[in-house]
């Protein structure tokens, strides 16, 4: 990485770039637009979009430092950037030349508070991978540390020099141009630039606290702590500190040197299905997981003495949650699945925050219902028949109405997309015949299967409430008419209008109800004879039950 004069000067240059490009936006997105020239606009966007993200790219690899972190950040925000700039910048790889030797180690001696020859006997001066905030170098424990901990290979990951200030400077500019973003409306009404800059800032400052990510390891080895198939680095914690991290050294053959695994004795497609339910687990059992599962983060280590073979991941400075509100919302996605509710879900999508406030979504939920009945009742093996046109010709509907829309992804969705994205990528490129629904399917199948138990108990809640209301209905009806033909009650014809709205809103509901637990019974009695019929109509069961349980909501 270039020097940097200073920090003064790169932030002028952030600046200079984000103004020019904005200018150019403006211009053509605002201005001419306004002259009548619309479809010059049109016609021009592509490469106008491509333009940016290619000299963007340039930028972020001369100047390093965040940018190049901010390259792949934005390669994944789908939900905010067109294809022409994801597309550019989502092989940006983080590769810069190394720091001479001699500045690690007299950052890592400052850090430790004594020289690297007291505590490692021994330290490979050519780092293992060099990258824009810091780089990783083989060593040897000292005797007495090794046989305190088990080991002596080591790993020592160091910050490179004066990467927290390059790392302030970023940040700083980026703020900076946020603002500016901010006052468009053109980019206010569809993503929240502030929002977007911090949560990005909040992720490269935890990365560069590398107390962080050995606090990250320690958390994903407890995952995995009863599980034989993953092997997860241990912390050196007397050798660690917030710019240098000693990591237990558990290299091994690469996960794409499909060469190397099968002359281990290892089947590239079992390497694809176990790592391929290892990640699922971490999605839906554990609710923390890998986000950043690329090659050089994963390793197949054979086993020893003819042991099992072990999955081994490395570099935790990434990692992902999945929050209560965001399961939650995950399961309401599931259930719109299976009943095919395009409204239900657009309604997952605003609870899990997806879609802002002021959102019109009439035509989102067009196109997903659209899809649902199209696609909606197949199974994943009927899924991959479909002509794979056919799906790129719906994808390309659902992006067009998607980037009409104030839409922006949580970010732990987004880690999500990422984590699977990469999964999928892998698993192919260990097995080409292998489809990772083939382990998705019995994960969605046990969260449906999860929920059905508490949409049921919350329906039967709903279903006795209703039962009563119907009871006690034709009593209160006679009082209150009773009252009315007295004359003892002033009665408005927009108040009598109301009360025979919710009685038939009430009445339907309570059809609706009766409905669902016929279909959902019938379903379970025949599921035994015939599985098929069984799941469809309990499947079924679920749209009378969304009235049930939405269309009071509704009315409120």
């Amino acid at each position: 990485m270039p020097d940097v004069t200073s920090g003064r000067a790169r932030y002028r240059r952030i600046l200079r770039f984000a103004a020019r490009h904005l200018v150019v936006t403006w211009w053509y997105e605002l201005f001419i637009p306004r002259l009548g020239f619309r479809r010059v606009t049109e016609r021009t966007r592509a490469a106008r979009m491509h333009t940016f993200a290619r000299r963007f790219r340039i930028l972020a690899v001369e100047l390093g430092g965040l940018m190049i972190k901010l390259g792949q950040f934005m390669s994944t925000r789908l939900d905010v950037l067109p294809p022409e700039i994801t597309k550019e910048l989502e092989d940006l790889q983080d590769e810069v030349p190394a720091v001479p030797f001699e500045q690690i180690r007299a950052l890592a001696e400052a850090e430790l508070g004594v020289p690297l020859a007291q505590v490692y006997a021994a330290f490979d001066e050519v780092p293992v991978a060099a990258a824009s905030l810091g780089q990783a170098h083989r060593a040897l424990l000292a005797p007495d540390d090794a046989r305190d901990v088990g080991f002596d290979a080591v790993v020592v990951k160091v910050q490179r020099p004066g990467i927290a200030h390059i790392v302030e400077v970023d940040l700083a500019a980026l703020r900076r141009i946020a603002v500016w973003l901010a006052r468009l409306r053109v980019v206010s009404h569809r993503v929240d630039m502030p929002a977007l800059i911090e949560e990005f800032a909040e992720a490269s400052l935890e990365e560069i606290d590398y107390l962080h990510e050995a606090a990250n390891a320690e958390r994903f080895a407890a995952s995995f702590a009863d599980d034989a198939r993953v092997r997860v680095p241990a912390v050196v914690w007397e050798r660690a500190t917030r710019r240098v991290l000693t990591l237990e050294d558990v290299t091994a053959i690469k996960i794409t040197d499909v060469d190397a695994i099968r002359a281990a004795g290892i089947a590239p497609g079992e390497v694809a299905k176990v790592f391929a339910e290892v990640m699922l687990d971490q999605l839906f059992r554990h609710s923390f997981f890998h986000a950043d599962p690329h090659p050089g983060n994963l390793f197949v280590a054979p086993g020893e003495d003819g042991g099992p073979w072990r999955l081994t991941f490395v570099d935790f400075g990434m990692m992902g949650t999945v929050p209560d509100r965001l399961r939650v919302a995950l399961r309401a996605v599931v259930i719109a699945a299976a009943s095919r509710d395009g409204r239900g879900m657009v309604r997952a999508m605003h609870d899990a925050g997806v879609l802002l406030p002021y959102a019109d979504t009439d035509e989102l939920e067009r196109v997903m219902t659209q899809l649902f009945a199209r696609f909606g009742g197949m199974g994943f093996a009927q899924l991959r028949e479909v002509d794979p046109r056919e799906f790129r010709d719906f994808a390309l509907e659902f992006s067009d109405v998607m980037l009409t829309l104030p839409f922006q992804l949580p970010e732990n969705f987004l880690l999500i997309i990422r984590a699977v994205s990469l999964t999928s990528g892998l698993c192919s490129s260990l097995d080409p015949r292998y489809n990772i629904w083939d382990s998705v399917e019995p994960y969605a199948q046990q969260l449906l299967k999860d929920e059905g138990s508490n949409v049921v108990r919350h329906a039967a809640r709903d279903v006795v409430d209703l039962a009563g209301i119907a009871w006690r209905l034709p009593k209160r009806l006679d009082a209150v008419l009773g009252k009315v033909e007295n004359g003892s009650v002033a009665v408005t014809v927009p108040q009598l209008e109301s009360v025979i709205s919710r009685v038939e809103a009430t009445a339907r509901r309570l059809v609706s109800a009766l409905i669902f637990c016929a279909m959902l019974v019938a379903g379970a009695r025949l599921h035994a004879d015939d599985a098929g019929s069984g799941i469809a109509l309990m499947l079924g069961s679920l749209l009378p039950l969304a009235h049930v349980v939405f269309a009071r909501r509704g009315g409120r």
